[in-house]
């Protein structure tokens, strides 16, 4: 295992453990990246120490677009959950992936509007969870399903996340089902990720190992210039797309940042 130069410690509450008892289902949020996979090694682990059974596990992938993601992923995502005999689930949002949303709306996602998360993946997790609240009442249950929504999000990531509550309610909740977010690996270090990663002997995706940080889109608007730069030189078909998209639409990928600019620099340092 090649593990990436430690990051700087952080001053991070401990993610609280949980009694997986007290719910009926426990939600794995996976994008296949190192820290979703870290935090299902961690939960089943804990899950097998209180006897808790996986088969009231779901893992699901909220898939972007498989033009949007990097190769794999979601075959990935599918083979992580496999390895702990865990079921998988796959959503998309019914009306096109995230490029078709881009170019309706005419303007990339930002850090201060990021509804590719909230159309591309919270709210197709949140249908999920109206369909399972619903089987839960068909198998003859009259109170709400409880379930506890897990995700890989860590404090040292960014200071907007170091803000976040590593356990509480889940807005997501409503009449038929209660529901607990949960940020299980929230005061945990890179090194931890890669260091359980490593001991599991579960597979992560080759991007990692090209020397990406992170797995999310292959184009993420959140990236550094570096990073897309690099990711430019490794997709540059799905670049190219999305310099055609800029100029049909107008409008750059980041604000003073085009991806024309980033192809150029990824042609020129191949």
């Amino acid at each position: 295992m090649r593990c990436r130069t430690p990051a700087l410690a952080t001053t991070a509450s401990p993610a609280p453990e949980v009694n997986l008892h007290d719910y009926d289902l426990v939600l794995l949020n996976t994008s296949a990246g190192k820290d979703s996979q870290a935090m299902i090694t961690h939960v089943v682990e804990l899950a097998d120490a209180q006897r808790y059974p996986r088969h009231h596990f779901l893992a699901v992938h909220a898939n972007l677009g498989d033009r949007v993601e990097w190769p794999g992923t979601r075959e990935l995502a599918e083979r992580q959950a496999e390895h702990y005999s865990i079921r998988f689930e796959e959503v998309r949002r019914e009306r096109g992936d995230l490029l078709e949303q881009i170019e309706a709306r005419r303007k990339f996602p930002s850090s201060t509007a990021r509804y590719c998360t909230s159309d591309q993946k919270t709210s197709q997790v949140v249908k999920l969870m109206t369909r399972e609240a619903a089987a839960f009442r068909g198998r003859g249950h009259d109170r709400p399903i409880r379930i506890l929504n897990c995700l890989g999000l860590r404090a040292e990531e960014s200071p907007a996340r170091a803000k976040k509550s590593p356990l509480g309610p889940d807005p997501a909740s409503n009449g038929r089902r209660d529901v607990t977010r949960w940020l299980p690996i929230f005061d945990w270090t890179e090194v931890d990720v890669w260091q359980t990663i490593g001991r599991s002997g579960v597979p992560y995706h080759p991007a990692y190992a090209a020397g990406m940080p992170r797995l999310s889109c292959v184009f993420c608007v959140l990236a550094g210039r570096k990073e897309l730069v690099l990711a430019a030189r490794l997709n540059p078909r799905l670049a190219q797309n999305y310099v055609r998209l800029e100029a049909r639409i107008g409008h750059t990928f980041k604000p003073g940042l085009s991806m024309a600019e980033i192809v150029a620099e990824a042609r020129a340092t191949a």
